[in-house]
């Protein structure tokens, strides 16, 4: 990367040059975006994943841009009309916008008006229009009449197209109008005829309007997805009086001849050209600023989901509640395997309540069972009532488990390639035993944008959406780390470094050699070459290893340090790790050389005071408030408990433990003024909120956290 590049994105990002020069030349060498952030921290002076991410974005912004000036250049040199000058104006340019406004008048495009009139022979009378020199301009549009232009009127016509189409294309007026439009421009939207029942959900919208600069991103996607539903008719529009003054003050001359002739040039090129595509513009950049605002949310929400607190090794008893057709029903061991799978009926119609209790209570004895997972959806809160009510022999804990996405994983073909012989109400079970013991490890399966958590994912750029998903679940995967024996492929294709083959490699290794007793013994996995391993390494744990490093985020690559630490304190790894006090006399900057800095010790100490430690908490058991069974069983007033389920940018909705979720708006998620809901919630959080509205017809519950 030239220096010119390198100062613009420190510019941008607020880094030292050299700070984004050494993440780039880490990242061109194939180094990930985890482990640049974990173990290159003296290269990149300490950044974070966020910083090292945006930087990688910037230069990706540059690259296009530096591609789509040199495909301009190429495309003007085709067609003969590339000057120094117009050389000179392309590279200067820093800008999308005005790249493209340069570029404009040499864009390959349909016969315009302006066009044929062009070929009619009348550009020398534009011209004579645009110079606003000489007589009566009827009289010298008389002179350019001919057999294919009979009639003076199309003469003047055709000047004015071409005189419009100029005006156009002049840089300086469609940055004035561009700055207009961002200044004063306003979002208008109407109900399309007729649609009034059909559009009941963008009744908000059916005559509004409101300043872009103000605009909530959530509200211009729900504005885009209503034109784009066929309910709405959506527009932006400048001041338009300001915006014909504009233009016309830059083109026409004080006491000009052709003031008439040239302010319906200047109307029709406002009206026809310049609005219409500066209209595109700032929608298409609305749009761009509201994705990257609602991605945002998503991929924060993700985060939080895929890091839940973890249950454990436990042995764990998963239903998936249902009415008429029965509550599935599976016991899995502590690695996650399925040992049994019944259905039971403990609900109407069939009211085997009995017989469920019975049946249960033996599973849990047979089965060793210390974890029931009950799935949140139809007949949640009555299973888990029916199981609080079961006699256990042990203590038995009962979780319920947000199952949003199960459905979708029991019918993929990652659920088809783990059961087999089973079907989806068993693998659908399955999926919400295992997320209670591991949410990382069991929704990594899962398409993110079937979890349930965002605002309006189906309406945003879908390239950008999982570009940005697949980072945070690589980011939370290798923030956690996995156990490389039982680790399964979806889990191990995003560990840095990785990918889909080797991780299939990685599973078919461990089953011809009955698992890895070394993180060097991954060099004997075929097709995975040093840089693989150096990459992966300090992200995969080996419980019982021989050199317990190996289980720790101590990369390979800092083994020897670790050992000459022991050696100069006269103990052994063994000893070392978790001997806090040990660990604080070892003077570390001893230890720092060219090769090894401040930073990456301070994190090998840190980790050899708690080796391989979850950063997820605990998991915690949540109880619904008991009364509450319906949205009729709500009034305004009452506090109860919830789940924050999911978080947007006008607030947070919560599950109450009943079919509707509450939402608790922004305005209500604080005594103080919050610019966004995170600020003060997050994924998951157990809350207490007060019922401010209950709307039983829309069936929309109001409530607060003040």
């Amino acid at each position: 990367m030239n220096e010119k590049n390198l100062i613009s994105i420190s510019k941008e990002l607020n880094l030292d040059s050299k700070q984004v020069k050494n993440t780039l030349e880490l990242l061109d060498s194939g180094a990930t975006i985890p482990f640049i952030a974990r173990y290159r921290k003296e290269a990149t002076q300490n950044l974070d994943e966020v910083q090292i991410s945006a930087i990688q974005e910037a230069n990706q912004r540059i690259m296009e841009f530096e591609k789509r000036k040199k495909f301009i250049i190429s495309s003007i040199t085709e067609q003969g009309k590339l000057t120094e000058d117009l050389l000179q104006k392309i590279e200067s340019c820093t800008e999308l916008k005005e790249l493209e406004d340069v570029y404009l008048p040499y864009k390959p495009r349909k016969e315009t008006k302006a066009d044929k009139a062009i070929a009619l022979g009348l550009e020398p009378l534009a011209k004579i229009l645009m110079a606003q020199t000489g007589g009566n301009f009827y009289a010298t549009a008389q002179k350019y009449t001919n057999s294919k232009v009979p009639d003076v009127d199309d003469a003047i016509s055709g000047a004015i197209d071409i005189a419009a189409q100029w005006i156009n294309e002049r840089i300086a007026i469609r940055q004035k109008v561009r700055g207009l439009f961002w200044r004063t421009g306003v979002m208008h939207s109407k109900l399309v005829k007729g649609k009034e029942q059909e559009a009941e959900k963008f009744k908000d919208y059916f005559d509004f309007q409101e300043s872009i600069k103000k605009i909530k991103s959530h509200r211009i996607l729900a504005l885009l997805r209503g034109q784009d539903e066929g309910f709405l008719k959506v527009s932006i529009e400048p001041d338009k009086h300001e915006a014909i003054a504009i233009i016309k003050q830059a083109v026409i001359k004080p006491n000009s001849p052709f003031e008439e002739e040239l302010e319906t040039a200047i109307k029709e090129a406002y009206t026809r050209l310049i609005k219409p595509a500066i209209e595109t513009e700032t929608r298409n950049e609305l749009k761009a600023q509201a994705d990257v605002e609602a991605i945002k949310v998503f991929a924060e929400n993700l985060r939080q989901l895929l890091l839940l607190p973890p249950l454990g090794g436990k042995r764990v008893l998963a239903i998936d509640p249902g009415f008429r057709t029965g509550c599935k029903v599976v016991c899995l061991n502590e690695n996650g395997d399925l040992l049994h799978n019944e259905t039971i009926y403990p609900h109407a119609p069939q009211n085997e309540t009995k017989l469920a209790q019975k049946k249960i209570a033996t599973l849990a004895n047979q089965y060793k069972i210390e974890a029931i997972a009950i799935g949140n959806g139809t007949a949640a809160r009555e299973t888990e009532n029916f199981i609080k009510n079961t006699g256990f022999t042990n203590d038995v804990k009962v979780f319920v488990v947000n199952e949003a996405g199960a459905s979708i994983y029991s019918a993929s073909k990652v659920a088809r390639e783990e059961f087999p012989d089973y079907d989806v109400t068993v693998r659908g079970s399955v999926s919400i035993g295992r997320r209670l013991m591991d949410p990382l490890a069991e929704l990594v399966k899962i398409d993110p944008k079937s979890i349930g958590v965002g605002q309006y994912q189906h309406d945003v750029d879908q390239k950008l959406l999982q570009q940005q998903l697949d980072l945070v679940v690589e980011s939370c995967v290798n923030k956690v780390g996995v156990d490389l024996n039982v680790a399964s492929k979806y889990l191990l294709t995003y560990i840095s470094g990785i990918g889909p083959q080797l991780a299939e490699n990685i599973i078919n290794y461990r089953k011809e050699n009955g698992g890895f007793n070394s993180r060097e013994e991954l060099k004997k996995v075929p097709k995975l070459g040093a840089k693989a391993f150096e990459q992966a390494a300090g992200f995969l744990r080996i419980a019982d290893a021989n050199n317990p490093l190996d289980n720790s985020a101590v990369h390979p690559e800092r083994y020897k340090i670790v050992e000459k630490i022991c050696k100069d304190a006269k103990t052994s790894v063994e000893q070392l790790i978790g001997n806090e006090a040990l660990i604080n006399q070892i003077n570390w900057n001893n230890y720092v050389d060219n090769t090894i800095g401040e930073l990456t010790l301070a994190d090998i100490k840190q980790e050899l005071l708690k080796p391989g430690r979850d950063p997820r908490k605990a998991a915690k058991i949540f109880e619904f408030d008991k009364n509450i069974k319906s949205i009729n069983d709500l009034q305004v007033g009452m506090k109860i408990p919830g789940i924050i389920n999911n978080i947007t940018n006008f607030g947070a909705f919560v599950d109450i433990g009943i079919k509707e979720n509450g939402l608790i708006h922004i305005s209500n998620l604080a005594d103080e003024y919050i610019s966004s809901p995170s600020e003060v919630v997050s994924l998951h959080q157990h809350v207490f909120v007060k019922v401010l509205e209950v709307d039983k017809e829309r069936k929309r519950i109001g409530l607060s956290l003040k």
